[in-house]
């Protein structure tokens, strides 16, 4: 038997403790559902130092506990320049973001930089920083990250799997 290459995935929105540990942990479970667990690697960071160590906002937690996902191992961390070296997709929330991580990475990554929601079926490119709302954000944030995450492990299919 070959040995298949693993793909390693990295969310990142500003302080990694709303949109990209919701990711995180959407997309580890999906992989795992899938059967791949083994072949990706999934992660998350954001481009801010604000919450270093901390662990997901408390409503990102309970919104995705009623579906199901587990976010309670997460720690906020920053992203780092060797991020760009180990991750073959570096996937930002926004265009915000976006921006910050191109400006960050040496040129020869900028392929590997994109909005998530790219590989969402749904008319939207950005996910909403949901933070400063109510609890109606954080279940559309995780809307977006479901469908982007089933086009993401299509993606993968096709590409990679």
């Amino acid at each position: 038997m070959t040995s298949n290459p693993k793909v390693s995935i990295l969310f990142v929105c500003m302080g990694n403790i709303c949109r990209s540990p919701t990711a995180e942990g959407v997309f580890r479970r999906i992989v795992h559902e899938a059967g791949l667990a083994e072949r990706v690697e999934v992660d998350s960071a954001g481009t801010h130092a604000y919450h270093i160590g901390q662990p997901p906002d408390r409503r990102a937690r309970a919104a995705a506990e009623r579906r199901g996902y587990a976010l309670e191992n997460i720690r906020a961390r920053r992203i780092e320049e060797s991020d760009f070296e180990r991750f073959d997709y570096v996937l930002a929330m926004d265009r915000d973001n976006l921006s910050l991580l191109a400006q960050q990475a040496e040129v020869e990554h900028h392929d590997k930089i994109r909005l998530f929601l790219e590989f969402s079926s749904l008319p939207q490119d950005e996910v909403p920083d949901p933070y400063y709302g109510g609890g109606a954000g954080f279940e559309r944030v995780l809307d977006l990250v479901e469908d982007a995450s089933r086009g993401l492990l299509d993606a993968l299919h096709k590409h990679h799997l």
